[in-house]
């Protein structure tokens, strides 16, 4: 593996604390390579064989979770069997397009909350994050989603 081209993504793995194995090199490659990025496991998946790393999927779900766990992705739940993984780990919402199956980021400042319910004894709040579902309403070319 050629240690130059992947130095970024080395150092982010060791700075994480995770070891910087041939698997996790190549997917933190396509995932932090190219700026923020939406991917679910299938198409990273994909990605990484489309490359000629050998990887099974779940390695690719482990790894994806092990990244969120560290804090380098975001999981983004839109609905049941329906994840995503997120480069950006800011603080932000997502515009989700069902027609596509897409998802956007929404900066947090164009989202306001106005009342949340009184959070249980014992516990405090960790975040709230919003997922505005939206579909075509015309055959308006362009209208991207």
């Amino acid at each position: 593996m050629n240690e130059k081209r992947y130095a970024q993504t080395i150092t982010i793995l060791n700075k994480a604390g995770l070891r910087p194995t041939k698997q996790r090199i190549a997917l933190g490659d396509r995932l932090f390579g190219s700026g923020n990025r939406h991917v679910t496991a299938e198409e990273l998946y994909s990605e990484a064989h489309q490359l000629g790393v050998k990887v099974s999927l779940a390695t690719v779900y482990n790894t994806l979770h092990q990244f969120c766990k560290v804090g380098l992705l975001r999981e983004v739940v839109v609905g049941p069997g329906n994840r995503y993984f997120d480069t950006n780990t800011s603080p932000h919402h997502h515009f989700f397009f069902q027609d596509s199956g897409r998802i956007a980021d929404i900066s947090p400042d164009e989202v306001s909350v106005s009342k949340l319910p009184c959070v249980p004894s014992g516990l405090e709040l960790a975040g709230v994050e919003i997922v505005v579902r939206v579909v075509r309403t015309d055959s308006d070319p362009k209208t991207k989603n």
